[in-house]
């Protein structure tokens, strides 16, 4: 297995919002779409939001043990590998081995959902278990209608710091301790995932959530370049 990865571990969502053998959530990193869902043994699936059939998106379906099934014609994909296992509609024929659904490399820590666009199988840097301090709170994600590259800068002017996690960001926000974790999500839309060590019902976490309004209020105002 390669443990090289030169190429960034992007944090897509919070661990907490998939469920196991539940629900499928929508994501994107660097303009790939995704469909990241939990088999019923817990594992963290981040697959391309694409079924290999008909192309339908995976987040029209459903998750059936440690399957996902497409909504169209209900093909089952296998997680893990995203073999198709089985075809509904003819229980007796063989799946095709040549039909897979796109996987990715997945890794949970601190709190968030890592993936790695790389096809072939990475082992996840150390550093992301420090991305969030042990025992900080979430915040909230906020969309930013800008490239990634202006949201850095802008967390750079306010004094975050860059992180040893890939696109962490730690400082303080409105006299808050927050940490900034950066998704690029698309050429120009980007989200970012706010932790902090203030309580949630505090009025500091309170200032937190108008500050990072605000932050967004200030990035899309700059010019477009």
């Amino acid at each position: 297995m390669n443990t090289s990865n030169t190429a960034p571990w992007h944090p897509v969502a919070r661990s907490a919002d998939l469920r196991p053998g539940a629900n499928i959530v929508a994501g994107f990193a660097e303009g790939q779409e995704l469909a990241l869902w939990r088999s019923a043994d817990g594992t963290a699936q981040a697959w391309e939001n694409r079924c290999p059939h008909r192309s339908v998106r995976f987040t029209l379906g459903r998750v059936i043990e440690n399957r996902l099934a497409c909504a169209y014609h209900g093909w089952q994909y296998a997680a893990g590998s995203g073999q198709c296992t089985s075809i509904p509609a003819h229980p007796a024929m063989q799946a095709p081995r040549n039909v897979c659904a796109k996987t990715f490399n997945v890794a949970e820590a601190a709190g968030m959902l890592w993936v790695h666009l790389s096809p072939e199988p990475l082992v996840a840097p150390a550093e992301l278990a420090s991305a969030v301090p042990a025992g900080w709170r979430f915040c909230r994600t906020l969309t930013v209608r800008a490239p990634a590259g202006t949201v850095r800068e802008m967390l750079a002017r306010r004094g975050l710091v860059a992180d040893a996690a890939p696109d962490a960001w730690r400082g303080q926000l409105d006299e808050a301790n927050t940490v900034a974790l950066v998704l690029d999500a698309q050429p120009h839309l980007a989200f970012v995932h706010f932790w902090s060590d203030a309580d949630p019902a505090s009025n500091a976490m309170a200032a937190l959530h108008t500050a990072v309004r605000r932050l967004r209020s200030e990035i899309e105002a700059l010019p477009k370049g």
